[in-house]
C-alpha cells in the first residue's frame, strides 16, 4: 500500500487512516523507496491518534494545527477503532499501536532499515536501540539522541539526524511536544519517514508494562496504564476519555446536519 491509497475517516475531528498494522508498515516502506528514488523530496510525517490525542486536538489549537499537517494519522488506540464505527465513512480495521509498529517494521517486511531513535532518557533510548538491533537483524541503528536537548542545541540534533542516513526517524517526546517539534522542523530533516512514538522506548525496554492482550482487545490498555501509574495518569484519563467520546459525538452530529 502507498500513501495515495489511504482512505480516512473523521474520528473526533481527527482525520484518521483506515489501515491495519501491515498496511502502515507497507506505507513506510513505499515512502522510503519513493524518497530514495527521488520521487519525494520531503519526509512522510506519521502521527497517531488515541483518546488523549482526540481530547487534546479539540482543546489545543496549536496541536490541532500540527495534526492537520501530518501526511497520515493512524489509530494508536483501540478506542479510536471502535469510535470509527460510530461515524459516517469507512471503518478503521485494526489498531496500529506505535508500541507494535516499532516491532512490525522488522517482522512484517524483510528489508534492512536504518532507524534513528530520538527522545526519552539517555539510558532508556540506548537500551531500546540495543534491544531492537540485537532482536532483529534488519533493524539497524543509524543513531540515537535523548529527548532532553535545549533549543540552542536543536540544530546540532537535526544535523546529527541528517548525517545519520536514517530511513526512519522515531520521535518520542510525548504529546503535544513531539508533534509540534516535527512540524516545526520537518523541512530541515533529511529523512524519508518521521513517526512520533510517545513512550514507545520504555515499552521496548520493559520499563512500562504492556496490558494483557484481552485488555488491549477490549480497548482497556489505558486502564492498565492508569492502574500501573496512577499518580501520572489517573487525572489524564479521568478527564480525557469522557471528553474524547463527547468530541466524537459532537463532530458526528455536526457532519450530519
Amino acid at each position: 500500500m502507498k500513501l495515495s491509497d489511504v482512505q480516512n475517516v473523521d474520528v473526533g475531528g481527527v482525520s484518521t487512516a483506515c489501515i491495519d498494522r501491515k498496511q502502515l508498515v507497507e506505507i513506510m516502506v513505499s515512502s522510503i523507496s519513493e524518497y530514495r528514488d527521488g520521487q519525494r523530496t520531503n519526509p512522510v510525517v506519521i502521527f497517531d491518534s488515541n483518546g488523549h490525542g482526540i481530547s487534546m486536538a479539540n482543546s489545543d489549537i496549536e496541536f490541532n494545527e500540527a495534526l492537520k499537517q501530518a501526511d497520515i494519522i493512524h489509530a494508536d488506540g483501540q478506542s479510536v477503532v471502535k469510535m470509527s464505527t460510530w461515524v459516517k465513512g469507512p471503518n478503521i480495521p485494526e489498531r496500529s499501536g506505535t508500541t507494535d509498529t516499532i516491532h512490525d517494521v522488522a517482522t512484517m517486511q524483510p528489508n534492512p532499515m536504518q532507524h534513528f531513535l530520538l527522545g526519552g532518557k539517555e539510558e532508556i533510548v540506548q537500551s531500546c536501540a540495543s534491544i531492537l538491533s540485537k532482536k532483529y537483524d534488519n533493524f539497524l541503528i543509524a543513531g540515537i539522541h535523548n529527548g532532553y536537548f535545549l533549543n540552542k542545541n536543536e540544530e546540532e540534533v537535526i544535523e546529527l539526524i541528517n548525517k545519520s542516513g536514517a530511513d526512519v526517524l522515531w520521535v518520542g517526546l510525548g504529546k503535544p511536544l513531539e508533534q509540534k517539534w516535527v512540524i516545526e522542523n520537518k523541512d530541515k530533516l533529511k529523512v524519508p519517514v518521521i513517526i512520533t512514538c510517545g513512550g514507545c522506548y520504555n515499552y521496548v525496554t520493559g520499563d512500562y508494562a504492556r496490558a494483557p492482550m484481552w485488555m488491549q482487545n477490549l480497548g482497556l490498555e489505558w486502564l492498565h496504564r492508569m492502574l500501573t501509574e496512577p499518580r501520572k495518569l489517573f487525572w489524564r484519563y479521568l478527564t480525557t476519555n469522557p471528553h474524547s467520546i463527547y468530541c466524537v459525538l459532537k463532530h458526528k452530529y455536526k457532519s450530519e446536519r
